[in-house]
């Protein structure tokens, strides 16, 4: 895919609910795979692009692409989002004066942990973002999520599916200074060809993939702290992307940031408009706080972008997202 195949969205800044009304309209998937979907572009995963992946493992390198789940996470209580509380319920104190009530000397540890499901590294299901009352595929938002999950479109039916062909796209690498785009860069379909050709053959990117967006902003926040990390400004998508991601028909899109697209939003008084237009008219699956870092180092080195990418969702029932450990395997 080039960008010269795409047609850009304007963004009428005075007017962003016509913009984002326009980019519903042109860049939208309803009704492409059934009036019963529930993958929405995991529809491009299939049998054959996932031996296209498999033949992509030549040194057997492996590289997590999760950021740790911990209480020293960036969550800062937005909307009830807190850091993951993980709590002991067995130990080897316990074991030790066996007070664990097991025979012959058995002992154990077992623990617990409570946590937002998008408190790390996650993936947005189709049920996460409405627009104007309408999840993916058209069905009416409150058919779709209740009190009692999501009923349609739960995570639980990606269990299976993401395993396929990843991109590494590293932004931060090729335009920004050390490795790493300032806050509010707007990433739009010109700066991702550049990367791509900066890269080489193997970031094209194909019906199917997965890319991965590092801008470098973890980085930054890992050696700095968190700051604002958690929903302050940040680098990303920039809206006129919505094009490029409806036309390069990939699978799913992750990015190293805590919102995927740009921050502050490039409309005044918006709030994340391309997941408006991403999750439930695409009907595309969105990534956030991914650690792309390791995997970037290795790539650059040997000039190889593209790797499997295993990316599974837990299965939990009825849920709009999940976390996620990515594996990336070269």
């Amino acid at each position: 895919m080039t960008f010269n195949q795409v047609e850009v969205p304007v963004i009428q800044r005075n007017d962003p609910l016509a913009s984002i009304t326009a980019a519903a309209e042109q860049y939208n998937n309803w009704g492409r795979w059934g009036e019963g979907d529930v993958l929405g572009t995991l529809n491009f995963i299939d049998a054959g692009k996932r031996i296209e992946a498999a033949a992509l493992v030549t040194s057997g390198e492996a590289f997590s692409l999760s950021q740790p789940f911990d209480t020293n996470g960036p969550q800062k209580g937005w909307r009830r989002r807190t850091n993951p509380v993980h709590t002991m319920t067995d130990t080897g104190v316990d074991a030790e004066r066996g007070n664990q009530g097991f025979p012959h000397g058995f002992g154990g540890a077992d623990d617990v942990i409570a946590m937002p499901l998008q408190c790390s590294t996650q993936w947005d299901g189709l049920g996460h973002i409405f627009d104007r009352g309408k999840a993916w595929n058209g069905r009416a938002a409150g058919d779709v999520v209740t009190s009692e999950g999501d009923l349609v479109t739960g995570i639980e039916t990606a269990a299976a599916k993401v395993v396929t062909r990843g991109v590494l796209l590293d932004v931060g690498r090729v335009l920004g200074t050390g490795g790493e785009l300032p806050d509010g860069f707007a990433i739009t379909p010109e700066h991702l060809e550049q990367t791509i050709q900066a890269q080489g053959a193997s970031s094209q990117v194909r019906r199917g993939d997965i890319v991965i967006i590092r801008t470098g902003q973890y980085s930054r926040v890992r050696r700095d702290g968190w700051g604002d990390y958690a929903g302050g400004s940040a680098p990303g998508l920039s809206f006129t992307t919505a094009s490029w991601l409806h036309e390069s028909e990939i699978a799913g899109i992750a990015t190293d940031t805590w919102g995927f697209e740009v921050r502050p939003n490039e409309f005044e008084g918006a709030f994340q408009p391309l997941h408006q237009i991403a999750i439930p008219n695409l009907g595309l699956f969105l990534g956030e706080m991914w650690d792309p870092d390791a995997l970037a180092e290795a790539c650059a080195l040997d000039g190889r972008y593209d790797f499997m990418l295993t990316a599974a969702p837990l299965p939990i029932t009825g849920a709009v997202g999940s976390p996620v450990n990515p594996i990336a395997v070269r």
